[in-house]
Protein backbone atom coordinates (compact mmCIF):
# COMPACT_ATOMS: atom_id res chain seq x y z
CA UNK A 1 0.00 0.00 0.00
CA UNK A 2 2.47 2.62 1.41
CA UNK A 3 4.40 1.81 -2.07
CA UNK A 4 1.03 2.56 -4.43
CA UNK A 5 0.81 5.79 -2.45
CA UNK A 6 4.11 6.70 -3.78
CA UNK A 7 3.92 5.59 -6.96
CA UNK A 8 0.59 7.98 -7.37
CA UNK A 9 2.86 11.01 -5.57
CA UNK A 10 5.39 10.62 -7.87
CA UNK A 11 2.92 10.56 -11.06
CA UNK A 12 0.57 13.29 -9.54
CA UNK A 13 4.11 15.67 -9.00
CA UNK A 14 5.54 14.82 -12.74
CA UNK A 15 1.81 15.82 -13.94
CA UNK A 16 2.19 19.18 -12.32
CA UNK A 17 5.95 19.71 -13.03
CA UNK A 18 5.00 19.57 -16.46
CA UNK A 19 4.22 22.23 -19.10
CA UNK A 20 0.55 20.73 -19.28
CA UNK A 21 -0.96 17.27 -18.98
CA UNK A 22 -3.26 16.19 -21.49
CA UNK A 23 -4.48 12.85 -22.83
CA UNK A 24 -4.03 12.21 -26.25
CA UNK A 25 -7.09 13.32 -27.64
CA UNK A 26 -7.19 16.65 -26.45
CA UNK A 27 -6.04 20.22 -28.08
CA UNK A 28 -2.88 22.38 -27.59
CA UNK A 29 -4.40 26.04 -26.69
CA UNK A 30 -1.57 28.00 -28.80
CA UNK A 31 -1.32 31.82 -29.35
CA UNK A 32 0.77 33.07 -32.20
CA UNK A 33 1.55 36.53 -31.85
CA UNK A 34 1.90 37.23 -35.43
CA UNK A 35 -0.20 35.40 -38.08
CA UNK A 36 2.45 33.56 -39.94
CA UNK A 37 3.39 31.62 -37.01
CA UNK A 38 -0.47 30.54 -36.45
CA UNK A 39 -0.36 29.75 -40.01
CA UNK A 40 2.74 27.50 -40.13
CA UNK A 41 1.42 25.97 -36.29
CA UNK A 42 -1.83 24.80 -38.28
CA UNK A 43 0.01 23.16 -40.51
CA UNK A 44 2.10 21.48 -37.99
CA UNK A 45 -0.51 20.48 -35.64
CA UNK A 46 -3.65 20.18 -37.69
CA UNK A 47 -6.13 18.99 -35.78
CA UNK A 48 -4.46 18.32 -32.73
CA UNK A 49 -3.49 22.38 -31.81
CA UNK A 50 -5.97 25.43 -31.23
CA UNK A 51 -4.32 28.24 -32.34
CA UNK A 52 -5.18 32.07 -32.98
CA UNK A 53 -2.75 35.28 -33.29
CA UNK A 54 -2.35 38.17 -31.33
CA UNK A 55 -2.51 40.26 -34.21
CA UNK A 56 -2.94 40.47 -37.42
CA UNK A 57 -1.95 41.95 -41.04
CA UNK A 58 -3.04 45.19 -40.41
CA UNK A 59 -1.13 45.79 -37.15
CA UNK A 60 2.19 47.21 -36.61
CA UNK A 61 3.43 44.14 -34.54
CA UNK A 62 5.68 46.51 -32.78
CA UNK A 63 2.73 48.09 -30.85
CA UNK A 64 -0.15 46.48 -29.43
CA UNK A 65 -2.51 47.11 -27.06
CA UNK A 66 -3.12 43.77 -23.81
CA UNK A 67 -6.59 44.32 -24.23
CA UNK A 68 -9.00 41.92 -21.76
CA UNK A 69 -9.63 39.35 -24.22
CA UNK A 70 -6.00 38.93 -25.51
CA UNK A 71 -5.18 38.99 -21.72
CA UNK A 72 -7.57 35.73 -21.38
CA UNK A 73 -6.39 34.16 -24.70
CA UNK A 74 -2.90 34.32 -23.40
CA UNK A 75 -4.04 33.31 -19.50
CA UNK A 76 -5.24 29.84 -21.59
CA UNK A 77 -2.96 28.87 -23.70
CA UNK A 78 -0.05 26.29 -23.17
CA UNK A 79 2.55 27.54 -26.11
CA UNK A 80 3.20 30.94 -26.64
CA UNK A 81 4.78 31.04 -30.66
CA UNK A 82 6.16 34.46 -31.40
CA UNK A 83 9.06 35.67 -33.74
CA UNK A 84 11.46 36.99 -30.78
CA UNK A 85 14.51 39.13 -31.56
CA UNK A 86 12.50 42.01 -29.80
CA UNK A 87 9.74 42.57 -31.93
CA UNK A 88 7.44 42.07 -28.99
CA UNK A 89 9.14 43.52 -26.52
CA UNK A 90 6.71 46.50 -26.50
CA UNK A 91 3.91 44.26 -25.40
CA UNK A 92 4.33 40.72 -24.85
CA UNK A 93 6.14 40.92 -21.47
CA UNK A 94 3.25 42.73 -20.33
CA UNK A 95 0.86 40.48 -21.71
CA UNK A 96 2.70 37.65 -19.93
CA UNK A 97 2.68 39.28 -16.66
CA UNK A 98 -0.64 40.36 -16.81
CA UNK A 99 -2.20 36.89 -17.90
CA UNK A 100 0.02 35.39 -14.56
CA UNK A 101 0.55 32.34 -16.96
CA UNK A 102 3.60 31.16 -15.79
CA UNK A 103 3.93 28.03 -18.53
CA UNK A 104 4.94 30.51 -21.40
CA UNK A 105 7.15 32.57 -19.55
CA UNK A 106 10.44 33.34 -21.47
CA UNK A 107 12.73 31.04 -20.88
CA UNK A 108 10.05 27.46 -20.52
CA UNK A 109 8.89 25.00 -22.69
CA UNK A 110 5.88 27.00 -23.48
CA UNK A 111 7.60 29.80 -25.17
CA UNK A 112 9.40 29.53 -28.48
CA UNK A 113 10.98 32.02 -29.95
CA UNK A 114 11.24 31.63 -33.97
CA UNK A 115 13.99 34.03 -34.21
CA UNK A 116 15.99 31.33 -32.48
CA UNK A 117 16.60 29.04 -35.36
CA UNK A 118 17.54 31.44 -38.43
CA UNK A 119 20.38 33.52 -39.14
CA UNK A 120 19.82 36.98 -38.86
CA UNK A 121 20.49 40.38 -40.50
CA UNK A 122 21.24 43.40 -39.26
CA UNK A 123 22.55 42.66 -36.09
CA UNK A 124 24.12 45.72 -35.04
CA UNK A 125 27.78 45.75 -33.46
CA UNK A 126 26.38 48.42 -30.94
CA UNK A 127 23.01 50.00 -29.73
CA UNK A 128 22.43 53.52 -30.48
CA UNK A 129 18.77 54.44 -29.69
CA UNK A 130 19.69 57.60 -31.59
CA UNK A 131 19.50 55.51 -34.90
CA UNK A 132 15.91 54.78 -34.61
CA UNK A 133 14.10 51.42 -33.79
CA UNK A 134 17.06 49.07 -33.48
CA UNK A 135 17.02 45.55 -32.74
CA UNK A 136 20.12 44.39 -30.62
CA UNK A 137 19.34 41.20 -31.44
CA UNK A 138 19.36 41.64 -35.46
CA UNK A 139 16.12 42.40 -37.69
CA UNK A 140 13.27 40.73 -36.19
CA UNK A 141 10.88 40.20 -39.61
CA UNK A 142 12.04 37.16 -40.49
CA UNK A 143 9.09 35.69 -42.23
CA UNK A 144 9.80 37.28 -45.69
CA UNK A 145 12.32 34.88 -46.59
CA UNK A 146 10.61 31.37 -47.12
CA UNK A 147 13.99 29.42 -46.62
CA UNK A 148 13.18 30.41 -42.60
CA UNK A 149 9.99 29.38 -42.09
CA UNK A 150 10.99 26.04 -43.30
CA UNK A 151 13.69 25.95 -40.60
CA UNK A 152 11.48 27.41 -37.85
CA UNK A 153 9.07 24.39 -39.05
CA UNK A 154 11.55 21.92 -37.76
CA UNK A 155 11.70 23.41 -34.19
CA UNK A 156 8.40 23.90 -33.87
CA UNK A 157 7.23 21.07 -34.30
CA UNK A 158 9.62 19.34 -32.19
CA UNK A 159 8.84 21.98 -29.60
CA UNK A 160 5.11 20.45 -29.84
CA UNK A 161 5.65 16.69 -29.90
CA UNK A 162 7.98 17.70 -26.62
CA UNK A 163 4.83 19.61 -25.24
CA UNK A 164 2.37 16.82 -26.53
CA UNK A 165 4.28 13.32 -26.56
CA UNK A 166 1.75 11.25 -27.07
CA UNK A 167 1.26 12.74 -30.66
CA UNK A 168 4.78 13.17 -31.62
CA UNK A 169 4.47 11.04 -34.71
CA UNK A 170 1.50 12.85 -36.01
CA UNK A 171 3.40 16.14 -35.58
CA UNK A 172 6.24 14.75 -37.30
CA UNK A 173 4.77 13.67 -40.09
CA UNK A 174 2.96 16.73 -40.99
CA UNK A 175 6.13 18.36 -40.58
CA UNK A 176 7.61 16.40 -43.44
CA UNK A 177 4.24 16.63 -45.33
CA UNK A 178 4.91 20.49 -44.93
CA UNK A 179 8.78 20.27 -46.02
CA UNK A 180 7.87 18.31 -49.16
CA UNK A 181 4.83 20.78 -50.55
CA UNK A 182 7.26 23.92 -49.14
CA UNK A 183 10.56 22.86 -51.00
CA UNK A 184 8.54 22.43 -54.44
CA UNK A 185 7.03 25.85 -53.71
CA UNK A 186 10.00 27.22 -52.54
CA UNK A 187 11.70 26.37 -56.34
CA UNK A 188 8.52 27.12 -58.15
CA UNK A 189 8.80 30.89 -56.49
CA UNK A 190 12.70 31.21 -57.31
CA UNK A 191 12.42 30.47 -60.92
CA UNK A 192 9.45 32.89 -61.13
CA UNK A 193 11.44 35.56 -59.40
CA UNK A 194 14.59 35.28 -61.27
CA UNK A 195 14.08 38.49 -62.92
CA UNK A 196 13.86 40.40 -59.88
CA UNK A 197 17.67 39.90 -59.36
CA UNK A 198 19.39 43.11 -59.39
CA UNK A 199 16.60 45.28 -59.07
CA UNK A 200 16.38 48.75 -57.10
CA UNK A 201 14.08 49.62 -54.39
CA UNK A 202 12.73 51.62 -51.78
CA UNK A 203 11.38 50.30 -48.81
CA UNK A 204 9.29 52.12 -46.73
CA UNK A 205 10.82 50.90 -43.37
CA UNK A 206 13.24 48.39 -42.73
CA UNK A 207 11.28 45.16 -42.53
CA UNK A 208 11.79 44.08 -45.97
CA UNK A 209 15.78 42.71 -45.40
CA UNK A 210 14.93 38.75 -45.88
CA UNK A 211 12.94 39.21 -48.64
CA UNK A 212 15.32 41.37 -50.85
CA UNK A 213 18.06 39.22 -48.91
CA UNK A 214 16.50 36.22 -50.64
CA UNK A 215 14.79 37.69 -54.24
CA UNK A 216 18.45 39.38 -54.89
CA UNK A 217 16.55 42.48 -54.40
CA UNK A 218 19.12 46.36 -53.97
CA UNK A 219 17.54 48.10 -51.55
CA UNK A 220 18.64 51.96 -52.49
CA UNK A 221 16.73 53.70 -49.90
CA UNK A 222 14.08 53.70 -47.05
CA UNK A 223 11.01 56.18 -46.46
CA UNK A 224 11.78 56.77 -43.08
CA UNK A 225 15.12 58.59 -42.63
CA UNK A 226 15.57 56.23 -39.48
CA UNK A 227 13.66 52.47 -38.24
CA UNK A 228 10.48 53.77 -36.69
CA UNK A 229 10.82 57.95 -37.37
CA UNK A 230 7.83 58.39 -39.10
CA UNK A 231 8.65 60.17 -42.99
CA UNK A 232 9.32 64.05 -43.10
CA UNK A 233 8.59 66.08 -46.11
CA UNK A 234 12.49 67.33 -46.02
CA UNK A 235 13.37 63.35 -46.10
CA UNK A 236 11.39 62.63 -48.46
CA UNK A 237 12.53 65.29 -51.34
CA UNK A 238 16.42 63.91 -50.21
CA UNK A 239 15.06 60.67 -51.34
CA UNK A 240 13.69 62.00 -54.86
CA UNK A 241 16.54 63.78 -55.14
CA UNK A 242 18.98 60.87 -54.69
CA UNK A 243 16.63 58.37 -56.97
CA UNK A 244 17.38 61.03 -59.51
CA UNK A 245 21.07 60.11 -59.20
CA UNK A 246 20.34 56.66 -58.41
CA UNK A 247 16.77 55.70 -59.99
CA UNK A 248 14.73 52.63 -58.19
CA UNK A 249 11.96 50.54 -60.10
CA UNK A 250 9.58 50.65 -57.18
CA UNK A 251 9.09 51.93 -53.78
CA UNK A 252 8.01 49.05 -51.14
CA UNK A 253 5.71 48.71 -48.15
CA UNK A 254 3.86 46.60 -46.03
CA UNK A 255 0.17 46.00 -46.09
CA UNK A 256 -0.33 47.39 -42.14
CA UNK A 257 1.94 50.78 -43.20
CA UNK A 258 0.64 53.88 -44.02
CA UNK A 259 0.55 54.48 -47.70
CA UNK A 260 0.77 58.17 -47.99
CA UNK A 261 5.01 58.45 -48.21
CA UNK A 262 5.21 55.80 -50.82
CA UNK A 263 1.91 57.07 -53.10
CA UNK A 264 4.42 60.54 -53.17
CA UNK A 265 7.27 59.53 -54.20
CA UNK A 266 5.19 56.98 -56.58
CA UNK A 267 3.97 60.24 -58.19
CA UNK A 268 7.34 62.14 -57.99
CA UNK A 269 9.87 59.59 -59.40
CA UNK A 270 7.23 57.94 -61.44
CA UNK A 271 7.79 54.13 -60.09
CA UNK A 272 5.21 51.84 -58.98
CA UNK A 273 4.10 51.79 -55.28
CA UNK A 274 3.47 47.94 -54.41
CA UNK A 275 1.96 47.29 -51.07
CA UNK A 276 3.32 43.46 -49.98
CA UNK A 277 1.09 41.47 -47.92
CA UNK A 278 3.97 40.86 -45.38
CA UNK A 279 1.97 38.36 -43.96
CA UNK A 280 -0.66 35.99 -43.78
CA UNK A 281 -3.83 37.91 -44.09
CA UNK A 282 -2.44 40.88 -45.92
CA UNK A 283 -4.22 40.24 -48.91
CA UNK A 284 -7.01 38.28 -50.45
CA UNK A 285 -4.92 36.23 -51.98
CA UNK A 286 -2.43 35.54 -48.92
CA UNK A 287 -4.40 33.22 -47.16
CA UNK A 288 -2.07 31.19 -46.39
CA UNK A 289 1.58 31.11 -45.79
CA UNK A 290 1.99 29.29 -49.78
CA UNK A 291 -0.57 32.43 -50.77
CA UNK A 292 1.81 34.97 -48.90
CA UNK A 293 4.51 33.92 -51.03
CA UNK A 294 2.31 33.51 -54.26
CA UNK A 295 1.23 36.88 -54.39
CA UNK A 296 4.34 38.70 -53.19
CA UNK A 297 6.52 37.47 -56.11
CA UNK A 298 3.72 38.13 -58.26
CA UNK A 299 3.01 41.63 -56.75
CA UNK A 300 6.61 42.30 -57.22
CA UNK A 301 6.87 40.77 -61.00
CA UNK A 302 3.82 42.91 -61.91
CA UNK A 303 5.54 45.92 -60.46
CA UNK A 304 8.79 45.24 -62.41
CA UNK A 305 7.86 45.03 -65.79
Amino acid sequence: MLKQRHFFLRAAFACASAVFCLPSHATVNVLACEPEWEALTTELGGDKVKVSSATNALQDPHRIEARPSLIARTRNANLLVCTGLELEVGWLPVLIQQSGNGRIGAGQPGNFEAGAYVPRLDVPGKVDRSEGDVHAAGNPHIQQNPHNIALVAVALAKRLAELDPANAAYYQARQKDFAARWDAAMQKWEKQAAPLKGVAVVEHHKNMEYLMNWLGLRQVGTLEPKPGVEPSAAHLSELLGQLQRQPARMVLRAAYQDGRASQWLSEHAKIPAVVLPFTVGGDDRAKDLFGLFDSTVQRLLDANK
